[in-house]
């Protein structure tokens, strides 16, 4: 005879029905003590009679779900995450095995099945993996010598000395505050490069991104564009005490020149009165910093998946659909805040704002020396000509156009080539028909006496956080 093994509910019910049966008891009683109806009762004794002990199992009992996955799936997202989307995050690969493999299941399966095979997700928590350390551990113990003590000490000493980041209260309005850093890694191929990040601190939106060779301000200045142009002016940033935003050199003679980059960024956040913030505490600027390890953890295994390895590529790939996907998973919708974003001004005045300004001198050949060529002032097609000595600033806009400013007015400035194009005598000259080049207003606060007050005023008037 086969021996019947009951549950300890379903053990319960069986005795109480027995002695129900056997000594004809009460079945108000049994009733009350099960928790079940009169009719419940009469349906338990019929069962009794019928089957006997075997009778109260319940019916699905040994039976396969019919929601189960077949092994198959389970042996193919194993060998996805070992080969194909190796090092991502267990929600980034549940994420994309939606997406590009058409595979749907719960984090919960996927973690289960991931984890009994012995895999860590890289984003988990100091919790699990001291627990996972500790098991390693204690597997190797005979091998390593270790006793329970070192081991402990070993484990808490691996794991517990990252920092924690207090967290503060967000701020109410969208445009706000926003937080800005470069992160330099190791995004594709074999060479670092900095991605520069900026990203709303009230709703977690992502606002720009640009990846260049290094921190530099050509890369900021291209995110400062993205929010310009996509959101407006916004009240304030917040950044680290970079070279880009805080920088004072050690030369008093030396702070006019192109490298005092605190002048360009600055003086781009004064024109349009956004205020700008350094600090070196990575805490205050918490949530730009874990932006930056997420897009560590998902944007380096997706430029892999793709095969990006230029920085033109992947700027396309983290402004077109890397960005959209990211604020559409994480950050909260900024429509339900109210904004204090300032309307964005015109496309000719970014390109004017987000300038390099130098300060030059005319030579005695009326011309100026930049980055080791020579340019002359042209206004309406025709050469202006200046006393020698006389003081200028060269302005290079966003959009790689020279300008200078000579006197409270703005010309333009043309390459001084070595040898003519053209002969007079022995080549046809062909007329130039290029467009001619946006030169703005002198309300533009282009004015060599107002440059050289913000120079000397910067470090003492700078703003930290």
């Amino acid at each position: 005879m086969r021996k019947v093994n009951l549950r300890m509910n379903e053990q319960e019910k069986y005795e109480v029905i027995k002695e129900l049966v056997d000594h004809n008891g009460n079945k108000n009683r049994a009733s009350k003590k099960l928790g079940l109806s009169r009719r419940q009762i009469d349906r338990l004794i019929t069962k009794y009679k019928e089957n006997g002990k075997s009778g109260f199992i319940h019916g699905n009992k040994s039976k396969t779900p019919v929601n189960k996955l077949d092994k198959s799936i389970s042996e193919d997202i194993i060998l996805l995450y070992q080969n194909k989307y190796q090092g991502f995050n267990f929600n980034h690969f549940k994420d994309m095995l939606l997406e590009l493999e058409g595979i749907d299941v719960s984090y919960n399966y996927l973690y289960n099945l991931l984890t009994s095979n012995n895999y860590l997700s890289p984003r988990a928590e100091r919790k699990t993996k001291k627990e996972y350390k500790r098991k390693e551990l204690e597997v190797k113990k005979l091998l390593i010598g270790k006793n329970e003590e070192e081991i402990e000490t070993i484990v808490s000493c691996e794991l517990t000395l990252e920092e924690s980041h207090p967290r503060n209260p967000k701020p109410k309005y969208f445009g706000e505050v926003i937080e800005q850093d470069g992160s330099i890694h190791n995004w594709f191929g074999n060479k670092k490069c900095c991605l520069h990040l900026a990203a709303d601190k009230t709703t977690n939106t992502i606002v720009g991104g640009y990846f260049d060779n290094q921190e530099t301000l050509n890369g900021y200045y291209h995110v400062f564009k993205q929010i310009l142009t996509n959101y407006g002016i916004p009240f304030s940033f917040i950044t680290d005490n970079r070279t880009v935003f805080n920088y004072q050199s050690l030369n008093p003679d030396n702070r006019t020149s192109e490298k005092d980059v605190l002048t360009q960024y600055g003086y781009a956040c004064k024109q349009l009165g956004i205020e700008l913030n350094t600090t070196s505490v990575p805490q205050a600027k918490g949530l730009i910093e874990r932006d930056n390890g997420t897009f560590q953890d998902r944007l380096v295994n997706e430029l892999k998946l793709y095969n990006i390895t230029t920085i033109e590529e992947a700027n396309n790939y983290l402004i077109n659909s890397f960005i959209p996907r990211f604020n559409k998973r994480f950050a909260i919708d900024y429509n339900n805040f109210a904004s204090v974003f300032e309307k964005a001004p015109s496309i000719n005045k970014i390109n004017c704002i987000l300038a390099i300004l130098t300060p030059r001198k005319i030579d005695n050949g009326n011309s100026i020396k930049y980055k080791n060529n020579y340019y002359q002032p042209y206004s309406n097609n025709s050469l202006k000509y200046f006393l020698p000595k006389t003081e200028c600033l060269v302005i290079k806009t966003f959009d790689n156009n020279l300008l200078v400013t000579i006197d409270d007015k703005i010309y333009e400035l043309r390459l001084l080539e070595r040898h003519e194009r053209f002969s007079k005598n022995f080549d046809e000259v062909i007329e130039n028909k290029s467009k001619q080049k946006y030169i703005p207003p002198m309300s533009h606060p282009w004015k060599l006496e107002s440059f050289k007050r913000q120079l000397k005023d910067a470090h003492y008037q700078h703003s930290y956080a």
